[in-house]
């Protein structure tokens, strides 16, 4: 299922099954740079451990009542990475999203256009009111990507996320539905 079409190249889409390989593929070569960021990587090992995330994203799919949880990113046929929502929380009208792109596809304004339609689609199809990005302090691509798209930086979480024997502090971003209209 086609969550947005963004551009002729760029697309979002839900997983499948099938895409286990290639996003296990993917993974795997941007292992060392991808490790910097992301505890998980470390535990995915093998095309199997990759399946087993894709079906449990599919799961998480009938969970939440019908939203896509994670997204792949593809680019020109390809998958780029995965975009999603980590959290939301209904009550309150809030999400936060996650990401990453593989190496190969960084610096192209990728992962900025995929965010951008995933807010949008937050805002307008899931009726949040707030979104949040948790980028890593030391992670100057990243951060980069809320501060394109105007999200106002409330501050940093300290020590939030453990990788390896390093704790990372994280900078929190923001944004309102009546501030993204404008």
């Amino acid at each position: 299922m086609i969550l947005r079409e963004i551009n002729n190249d760029l697309t979002l889409r839900s997983f499948t099954v099938d895409d286990s390989e290639e996003l296990f593929q993917l993974t795997d070569r941007s292992r060392e740079y991808l490790g910097q960021w992301l505890p998980w990587v470390d535990f995915t090992k093998e095309v199997k451990d990759t399946k087993e995330w894709i079906q449990a994203s599919l799961k998480g799919f009938v969970e939440t009542g019908g939203y896509i949880k994670t997204a792949a990113i593809i680019y020109k046929g390809s998958i780029a990475g995965t975009i999603g929502f980590n959290i939301i929380d209904k009550s309150n009208k809030s999400g936060v999203i996650g990401y990453w792109l593989g190496e190969g596809f960084q610096g192209k304004g990728i992962m900025t256009q995929a965010c951008k339609a995933l807010i949008d689609y937050g805002f307008l199809e899931l009726g949040l009111n707030r979104i949040e990005i948790n980028v890593a302090t030391e992670n100057l691509k990243s951060k980069a990507i809320p501060e394109r798209l105007g999200m106002i930086h409330e501050g940093t979480k300290r020590q939030v996320e453990r990788i390896g024997d390093k704790f990372n502090d994280h900078q929190v971003y923001s944004v309102l539905a009546n501030e993204w209209e404008k």
